[in-house]
């Protein structure tokens, strides 16, 4: 059996709340496993009007349930992963230079990455050709591939990693075990513990987001 690839063309999906024509600030934000980004982009509401705030979508769609009544969207697998990671970061560089063009000038861009829209932020960070500002990881690990040389290119961003005090996928000494990564890399970086499970707490995304 001989295992061959084409590159084909397909249309992406991601949604937006505010506009880059006014906005002081863009935020692409990352759903995690099993979401679609408009319930997750939901949780961004009432944030400052400022701010433009993208969820894009991940490529692969799938049933949550028995009954095909839900449905999700995952970013990547262990099958054929190199392929995957390299859709997805071409996909969301597209978007943000697309994002870009409507912006004025010199627009801040930042990253929030959730569950495993952290590591998906985290190779696009590195692979891509977006430059962002902030690196929000909220509740994944950081990808086993990233070594210490790897990210020293992260120089220059400033990092937060968020966790959840109750959650139930990710513990505290996995956080620490990333900050303990980015330190011996030279990355700026700080981690913040917020009373809750594997969610967005809106208390801590508006401190993170919008300091009003």
């Amino acid at each position: 059996m001989e295992e061959r690839f084409i590159r084909v063309q397909r249309t992406a999906r991601f949604h937006v709340l505010g506009s880059p024509a006014t906005a002081r600030e863009l935020w692409i934000v990352v759903h995690g496993y099993g979401q679609l980004a408009r319930y997750f982009l939901n949780q961004f509401a009432g944030l400052s009007p400022d701010l433009c705030i993208v969820a894009p979508e991940g490529l692969s769609r799938f049933y949550l349930d028995p009954g095909h009544t839900r449905v999700g969207a995952t970013w990547m697998t262990r099958e054929d992963r190199l392929h995957e990671i390299d859709d997805h970061v071409a996909y969301l560089d597209q978007m943000t230079r697309e994002l870009l063009q409507e912006a004025p000038p010199g627009t801040v861009v930042n990253v929030l990455g959730f569950s495993q829209g952290v590591a998906t932020v985290s190779r696009w960070a590195l692979r891509g050709l977006t430059r962002f500002d902030r690196l929000v990881l909220w509740a994944g690990n950081l990808p086993p591939e990233l070594d210490r040389d790897t990210l020293r290119a992260w120089q220059g961003l400033v990092v937060d990693l968020v966790l959840g005090d109750q959650d139930e996928l990710m513990d505290r000494e996995a956080l620490l075990g990333a900050a303990q990564r980015l330190e011996a890399a030279g990355v700026d970086h700080r981690h913040h513990i917020y009373h809750g499970g594997h969610k967005l707490d809106a208390l801590t995304l508006q401190r993170l987001l919008d300091p009003r």
